[in-house]
């Protein structure tokens, strides 16, 4: 078994259900949806990220490019968040737009999980 794949797989796992664990809930309502948990995302997918720095393959670049979209729209959920919560009012809009960010992520991650289920099916023993 290798201790760097389990790892590796671990962490995109999670990221990916992590994710989901955010962006499931009422679409009009942030009461369903945790700040700490998109903090958590956030923090997981880099974790995940970082992971797949090493691969040189062209399935590790893929992987790491689905991996920079789930990071770049959870974070930009975050900072909308951030800016609206400190200086505007909240309203449907820009929830659903905190909301579609991670549903983007959550697209990406669950491609991210497709493809690094597939490459581990097509490994030779």
């Amino acid at each position: 078994m290798n201790l760097d794949k389990v790892i590796a797989g671990f962490f995109i796992i999670l990221a990916m259900t992590i994710n989901f664990g955010f962006f499931y809930g009422d679409m009009g309502s942030l009461e369903t949806h945790s700040k700490y948990e998109l903090f958590a995302a956030i923090i997981i997918n880099v974790i995940a990220t970082t992971l797949k720095l090493g691969d040189k393959t062209q399935m590790g670049s893929v992987l790491l490019a689905t991996s920079l979209v789930a990071d770049i729209q959870l974070i930009a959920a975050a900072i909308i968040w951030a800016i609206v919560d400190n200086s505007y009012t909240m309203n449907q809009e820009v929830i659903a737009i905190i909301i579609s960010l991670s549903g983007g992520a959550l697209l990406a991650n669950f491609t991210s999980v497709a493809l690094y289920i597939a490459e581990t099916i097509k490994a030779k023993r």
